[in-house]
């Protein structure tokens, strides 16, 4: 007697299994026999892992309009607009304010998120906030955090001091953002020091790194003879990486390799990017986006990342990694099945191996979270941003959404449209 049983579902792969579930394990695959507890049809539908997101920031999210509404749109303003309500913001609000975000994650089948958390202010309430986040939600999504001095390592006299004391009170990940620094140099700096601290402590490292459309801000190139040097590879993630969009391209020819060298993967963020980016441009104005296919052609682990919903940088957002990975698929010109059927993967497998999520998969013995969507393929999910009709997180049923078809009286035409093919 099997827990749950889902009947006939069409993996991203093209292969049509059952998925057999017991406790918070998948136990089975291929043709299952025998009874459960509860069974579910998904004859027809594309049954994925969980989507996950290695880029958030979620001690901000919901906050839209405090204390105003950012009316330049650019990533400066939003950093002084959060500047100013972090220092007023409770652990209760911000706590309120995530667990709000983390049910509509639930919804939309999105388990795993790595988000930073701002350890500028020395009350580190923020920290404390999302630490007990983390612990609220650990039996339904897995919570990532990032010790993320927003204002740097060095520009403020706690900086560094506050990075330490978060990771001593249990956040997981290393962060940082040079080019946010007074000078180059201590940008560079602040990258020598911070990939010294994850290989001393065995943690992962992730970095808000040239998110500018300064061509100069060359400072992933340090990020990766630091990872190279401490042997850190797949445990460090460069994010944003928008200078790249300007840089010169024999410049990029010899920076691809060094990256890829180094083992080290990339995270942009397109809806985020796109918005925030060229600003400053009148015509052509640039796309912001890093060189997304460029670094996957090198062999370098690419995933989208959401990066805000509802906050003093980005007014939408409903935690639905299909709207990522659609947005980034337009930006990237990534059109060519092969490419779209990457952009989905870049929100499942790929965001996963970023962030080291261990028992990931629709294998037997792996955690058993699984999402069943209205579409039949990955890029037909993509195309529809298909509904979620069923969430499963780590062995329990959290989500369910009936189809939403639309009825339509039209003479001599069907009554029920999908939109699907």
């Amino acid at each position: 007697m099997f827990d749950l049983i889902v009947k006939g579902g069409t993996l991203p792969d093209g292969s049509v299994s059952d998925i057999a579930i017991t406790g918070d394990r998948i136990v089975a695959t291929g043709r299952v026999e025998g009874e459960a507890r509860e069974v579910i049809d998904a004859t027809g539908d594309l049954v994925s892992p969980p989507f996950v997101d290695p880029h958030f920031h979620m001690d901000a999210t919901l906050s839209y309009g405090l204390p105003r509404v950012n009316a330049s749109g650019t990533l400066f303003e939003g950093i002084a607009l959060w500047g100013e309500l972090r220092e007023v913001a409770t652990v209760e609000d911000m706590v309120a304010r995530a667990l709000t975000y983390c049910d509509w994650a639930a919804s939309m089948g999105l388990l795993a998120i790595r988000t930073h958390v701002d350890t500028t202010p020395h009350h580190l309430r923020t920290v404390e906030a999302m630490l007990e986040v983390k612990r609220l939600v650990a039996g339904y999504i897995d919570l990532q955090l990032v010790a993320f001095p927003q204002d740097g390592l060095y520009r403020t006299a706690t900086g560094r001091e506050n990075v330490i004391r978060a990771l001593d009170m249990g956040v997981d990940v290393v962060g940082g953002i040079p080019h946010f620094e007074r000078t180059m140099e201590e940008g560079a700096d602040s990258m020598r020091d911070l990939c010294r601290i994850a290989a001393e402590r065995g943690l992962r490292i992730d970095v808000h790194c040239d998110e500018t459309d300064e061509p100069m801000s060359r400072h992933v190139e340090t990020l990766a003879r630091e990872v190279t040097r401490h042997g850190l590879g797949g445990r460090a993630a460069g994010s944003h990486l928008t200078s790249m969009h300007s840089m010169d391209n024999y410049y990029v020819s010899k920076l691809l390799p060094l990256i890829a060298e180094s083992g080290m993967t990339a995270i942009p963020n397109p809806l985020i990017n796109i918005t925030l980016q060229g600003r400053h441009d009148t015509y052509p104005k640039r796309r912001g986006l890093t060189r997304v296919k460029e670094m996957q052609a090198h062999g370098i682990t690419v995933g989208w990342g959401q990066d805000c919903v509802m906050d003093p940088w980005y007014s939408l957002g409903t935690a639905d990694m299909l709207d990522v990975a659609f947005m980034g698929l337009h930006v990237a010109q990534m059109t060519h099945p092969e490419e779209m059927a990457r952009c989905f993967r870049m929100v499942t497998e790929d965001n996963a191996r970023i962030v080291g999520l261990e028992g990931y998969g629709l294998k037997k013995g792996a955690t058993a979270s699984l999402v069943i969507l209205d579409a039949g393929n990955p890029t037909e999910a993509l195309r529809l941003r298909a509904e979620r009709l069923v969430v499963i997180s780590k062995g329990k049923v959290i989500s369910r959404r009936k189809r939403n078809d639309a009825r339509l009286d039209l003479p001599g035409r069907p009554g029920r449209v999908r939109r699907r093919l």
